[in-house]
């Protein structure tokens, strides 16, 4: 009894297996008899091929392959051309610019630029010039400094002119101290006046090199000097340099005497051309560009050192075949254009070089003379392509029309004809 009680167990889950499939099987049953099958039951429809072509070119998909191999030339009459608004144009022949873009930075002309020192051992007791920044012209004092050397000197440099008027000792000796004292950097009309006064200075001046900007300053009042020790750099900026920055592929395009177009917006100057007057002999290894250099008047000032713009190089090309970019259908692995030959429309595989603001360079696949589709080019393409996959969707344009619908069958003498399906059976209990 136990056994046969084990057994019934066992078996129960596999019985409710059973009658769990029968009823899954009478409810589609009777689902066939009410509907017919869901899926295979129903005769399908056929949906227009130019249809599906169109929806999926509208939602950026590639039917029909997507490359020029995978299209037909078409064939359009003149009616729909104008209705489709389809465009032709011959290429056009033209020398292409190009425009290369630069970062460009204003900074101190080097050769317009003085540091100052002295040539003698001493101390600054004086300072004209205290703050950076300040401007200064030619020969104007900067700094008064004692020296015990150059004291020193202008001692004997007197002792030997007394001596040669009470003597007649050889001038050459007076000559020799008045050169020593210039060479030791003591300025000619101080020498002078300590020749009419016979008294030496104690502190000698340091004048201005040149006119311009002081743009560092490296000592205060009570620093020991010496030769080695820059006082202060003055930067002459009347006239000032602007390094632009070219990147690596648009080398080759710039060289000496190549013009471009420099703007600094934070100068309040407008923009201006200049000349680029040398090439730097190595790159930026940060950046890979090559530092060309502008020299530019500055006589307003505006164009101060580190202020940031553009340089725009306009190249001039040889003249090459181009065409608007919206007559080129890039598939993502090749581009083609269509040519009109005739009363056909021909889709040709180029390759493209130059990009330019609304024209594009073609470098292989046109020739002069060729005309080409610049205006309705997607509905072209969507109808090669269409045609190049077998399908027939040309009622669209022209051509002959597609299959649409499945053929439908007139009825036969003798044989029964199947009722017509209720569309609300599935509703009546």
């Amino acid at each position: 009894m136990t056994r046969r009680l084990g057994a019934r167990r066992a078996l129960a889950p596999v019985l409710a297996s059973v009658v769990t499939a029968a009823v899954l099987v009478g409810a589609l049953w009777v689902q066939r008899q009410r509907h017919a099958w869901p899926f295979a039951g129903e005769p399908e429809r056929a949906v227009p091929v130019t249809s599906q072509a169109a929806a999926g070119a509208m939602a950026g998909m590639d039917v029909g392959g997507g490359t020029a191999g995978s299209r037909v030339p078409i064939s359009v009459t003149a009616e729909t051309l104008q209705t489709l608004g389809v465009q032709i144009q011959p290429v056009r022949h033209e020398a292409l610019t190009d425009t290369i873009q630069a970062v460009a930075t204003v900074a101190p002309d080097e050769s317009r630029i003085s540091h100052v020192h002295t040539r003698v051992a001493g101390w600054v007791e004086q300072l004209d010039v205290n703050t950076t920044g300040e401007t200064v012209r030619a020969g104007q004092p900067l700094a008064r400094v004692f020296s015990q050397e150059l004291l020193s000197s202008q001692t004997e440099y007197l002792a030997a002119r007394e001596a040669v008027a009470a003597s007649g000792i050889s001038s050459a000796v007076v000559a020799s101290g008045r050169t020593r004292l210039g060479v030791l950097g003591m300025p000619p009309d101080e020498v002078t006046a300590i020749e009419e006064t016979g008294e030496p200075r104690r502190l000698i001046t340091v004048i201005a090199p040149r006119s311009g900007v002081v743009v560092t300053r490296g000592v205060t009042v009570g620093t020991a000097v010496d030769p080695s020790t820059p006082l202060l750099t003055i930067a002459d900026l009347s006239s000032v340099w602007v390094l632009a920055e070219v990147p690596e592929a648009s080398i080759p395009a710039v060289r000496a005497g190549t013009s471009a177009t420099l703007d600094f917006p934070a100068s309040g100057r407008a923009p201006f051309t200049a000349r680029v007057d040398f090439l730097y002999p190595t790159l930026t290894e940060r950046t890979r560009t090559l530092r060309v250099r502008f020299t530019v008047g500055n006589a307003s000032g505006t164009l101060r050192p580190g202020l940031y713009g553009t340089a725009a190089f306009t190249v001039a090309g040889t003249p090459a075949i181009t065409v608007p970019r919206d007559a080129v259908v890039d598939t993502g692995r090749q581009q083609h254009v269509f040519v009109a030959v005739g009363d056909r429309f021909e889709p040709r595989a180029v390759t493209l070089g130059l990009q330019l603001a609304d024209r594009v360079e073609v470098r292989t696949g046109l020739n002069d003379g060729d005309r080409i589709v610049t205006a309705g080019v997607f509905l072209l393409d969507s109808e090669s392509r269409l045609r190049a996959t077998g399908g027939m969707g040309g009622h669209a344009h022209g051509s002959t029309p597609a299959r649409e619908a499945a053929p439908v069958t007139a009825p036969q003498p003798g044989v029964p004809t199947a009722p017509a399906a209720d569309p609300h059976a599935g509703h009546k209990e």
